[in-house]
């Protein structure tokens, strides 16, 4: 019988609890899901786990699948349950907050083990891959999530139908390290972090910044052909603004703020959208405005677990390329389906071809702001604009911002790997929280609807999806470096320095690698580095005024006349219209 991969990892989550149950009697249990890619367990045990055990967890594993043990499903009473589990504290605890509210109690009994588990699982053990999972980690973990608790110890375990499928898995994990953007970061001499001084803050070099502003730049090239009128506003505001936003209810806590001398409470700004929102209500606005575009490349600040931090992809600040789009209902349709096809075609630009979409409806929180009115509305409005425009997409229920619904955009990298980046969010509920209004063809005043809109989302986690999807190999237009000189001696010198003069006057960044070391040598600490392109010159390109070209990631070299690859360069570097 063919079981859905979830309920393999689940029923393997068990397996691997009884493994553990029998090679240390004395742990206590907490509990353990299945996840993307595999599922973990929580254990508590003064034994401390490390990789040598991983190998014997993994054996027991197996025997147990072999013996052909069946998942024995109970249910039972709460005076029974407690009866069962008196010896496992966290059972325990979890039963004595227990409210039936009309649901089942059940158990699951496997071999020794039972768990409390709605279920379901696979009928034996002998439905489940002998060879289809290995434990990848283990990592701490607080007991409910709360660092007031107990630190359990969490084994992480990859797995899936069968061993081919893990070998493709466990390979793609391995060309995932090898591109990790804190190595290629390290490697291409890009950024770093100081945890100490400033956890979740890129500190970017010199050629990392080039990368960074070049993004920017490339965003700004287009939003200007598109009619978007750039801000900047402040860094720091009154707490006040967020509270009339609705945003301090909701992100209060992830918030940088302090309280002044004059008793004032101010905020490292979290976000920009109510300094678009002030910006657009000075003066007067008419419908001929409409639609308005209001674009900021604002640096926010958000506390996030030092735990969840993770590179460029994790970080406490960041740049968004955000922009707050004005328009009148009438233009609402037109406006969505616009920024959409702006967004995709920045994506292709960068090489990203596979995308999808998600329309995210009401969040069922008490966060949300707005009446079911406002929210049917929205929803509507959105669902429309995709839907006369035949524009694929996926409903993600209850996923909406809880000022609006939204459309957000996943990309696929070259690993397959699928990323949220920009979104498209509708607005009917801030406007009117900060009175914005312009002046329609009746004379009267109306209320603008507003668009969120984020294309790259965060410049510095969309920098990280870029270095990992490329493995580094940067286009040519974006790489900071993309050319390096690099002559076979000091004789040749003053060639190669001519050259990168030459192409420097040209508009294409380049610079001479002068170190006192064999060719070779620099060659393979460039490529190492992702110089895109190494000009190779000697006696011979000397004297034909040539250069010899290799190329990141090609086999073989090509030689080029000077002339030639200097207007071969000029082109190359060009951002893409």
């Amino acid at each position: 019988m063919s079981y859905p991969i979830e309920l393999i990892r689940h029923s393997l989550a068990h397996v691997m609890a009884a493994a553990v149950q029998k090679l240390y009697p004395d742990v206590k249990f907490a509990g353990g899901p299945a996840i993307e890619n595999g599922f973990y367990y929580d254990f508590d045990t003064e034994h401390r786990f490390s990789e040598e055990d991983f190998a014997q967890i993994e054996k027991e594993m197996k025997s147990l699948i072999k013996s052909d043990g069946r998942f024995e499903r109970r249910e039972v009473s709460l005076d029974e349950a407690k009866e069962i589990f008196k010896d496992q504290p966290y059972k325990m605890e979890w039963l004595n907050e227990y409210d039936a509210n009309g649901e089942v109690l059940s158990i699951y009994k496997f071999r020794d083990f039972v768990d409390l588990c709605r279920g379901p699982h696979v009928e034996s053990s002998k439905d489940l891959p002998k060879d289809g999972f290995k434990i990848r980690t283990v990592a701490g973990a607080y007991w409910k999530g709360d660092s007031k608790n107990k630190m359990l110890q969490r084994i992480y375990v990859d797995a899936f139908e069968d061993g081919e499928k893990l070998a493709t898995f466990l390979k793609q994990q391995e060309e995932a390290a090898a591109r990790d953007n804190r190595k290629l970061g390290k490697d291409m001499d890009l950024f770093h972090f100081e945890p100490e001084y400033a956890p979740g803050a890129v500190f970017w070099h010199d050629k990392g910044f080039k990368i960074y502003r070049r993004l920017i730049e490339y965003i700004r090239m287009r939003q200007d052909r598109a009619n978007y009128l750039e801000i900047s506003t402040p860094s720091v505001m009154d707490r006040c603004l967020w509270e009339r936003s609705g945003h301090w209810a909701k992100y209060g806590a992830h918030n940088y703020s302090g309280t002044t001398q004059d008793g004032k409470v101010f905020c490292v700004k979290p976000m920009s959208c109510p300094g678009g929102m002030l910006v657009f209500g000075q003066g007067l606005k008419s419908y001929k405005d409409l639609p308005m575009y209001l674009a900021e490349f604002g640096k926010v600040n958000r506390y996030e677990a030092a735990g969840a931090l993770s590179g460029l992809m994790r970080v406490r600040e960041f740049t968004q390329d955000d922009a707050h789009i004005f328009c009148t209902e009438e233009q609402l349709e037109s406006e969505v389906v616009k920024i959409l096809r702006f967004i995709k075609d920045i994506y292709n630009k960068f090489g990203f071809e596979k995308i999808t979409m998600k329309l995210a409806t009401r969040p069922l929180s008490e966060f949300r702001i707005g009446t079911d009115e406002v929210w049917d509305k929205a929803e509507g409005a959105l669902k429309n604009a995709l839907d006369k425009n035949g524009i694929e997409y996926e409903i993600a229920e209850n996923d909406a911002a809880f000022y609006g619904p939204k459309i957000d955009n996943y990309l696929k990298d070259s690993m397959g790997r699928v990323w949220q980046c920009g979104t498209v969010q509708l607005d009917m509920n801030l406007p009117e929280r900060f009175d914005l209004s312009y002046i329609g063809e009746d004379g009267e005043r109306h209320r603008p609807i507003m668009l969120h809109r984020a294309m790259l989302g965060s410049i510095e986690r969309f920098m990280g999806i870029l270095l990992e999807s490329t493995g580094g190999n940067l286009p040519l237009w974006l790489s900071p470096e993309p050319v390096v000189v690099a002559p076979v001696s000091e004789k040749y010198r003053d060639y190669a320095e001519s050259v990168v003069s030459q192409l420097r006057d040209a508009g294409v960044y380049a610079r001479a690698d002068l170190r006192d070391e064999k060719v070779n040598y620099k060659i393979r600490e460039l490529s190492l580095a992702k110089t895109p392109i190494i000009a190779v010159v000697g006696e011979k390109e000397m004297n034909d005024k040539t250069v010899t070209l290799r190329y990141l990631g090609k086999e073989g070299q090509e030689v080029k006349s000077l002339s030639e690859f200097v207007e071969y360069m000029k082109n190359a570097v060009k951002m893409p219209a």
